[in-house]
């Protein structure tokens, strides 16, 4: 695009800058470079809608920047709480005994092979038997056989 056009309407600069932005996501680790290329994008489209005057395009792009990142962190601090938590929908579930030896083996939930531990005191069930999710640690499923 020439530089004489992109003078003439300043929003493509903010467009231009936000994609850039995000496509920059998508190649290097971290999550940041998102947030601030959505805000550079609200700021284009602001400026679409008609916000004018260079103090004001800094002032939407900070306080869309601080409302993304502040979302951002937001969303990422509700994942973390979620997994291998009891409401991550694992605990209660049923899945089928695969192999044991011992207490430690492999089950089936769903349609994903976990590693699994029986609780204290139950016997290594067999293969295709239910088994009940009664806990998660870290990746491990702790298992006990399904009752009746």
């Amino acid at each position: 695009m020439p530089a004489a056009m992109m003078a003439d309407v300043p929003a493509l600069i903010w467009l231009g800058t936000g994609l850039v932005l995000l496509v920059a996501e998508l190649l290097l680790p971290g999550a940041l470079l998102m947030w601030i290329g959505l805000a550079a994008l609200g700021t284009g489209g602001a400026m679409l809608l008609g916000l004018t005057g260079f103090g004001l395009q800094v002032a939407c792009f900070a306080v869309l920047t601080a409302g993304s990142v502040a979302l951002g962190l937001r969303l990422r601090r509700r994942l973390e709480q979620r997994v291998n938590t009891p409401d991550s929908g694992l605990v209660g579930r049923t899945a089928h005994a695969l192999a044991f030896q011992g207490r430690e083996g492999r089950v089936r939930l769903g349609d994903s092979d976990w590693p699994a531990q029986l609780v204290a005191g139950a016997d290594p069930p067999a293969p295709q038997a239910p088994l009940r999710v009664v806990g998660v640690n870290g990746v491990v499923l702790v298992v006990q056989p399904v009752e009746g």
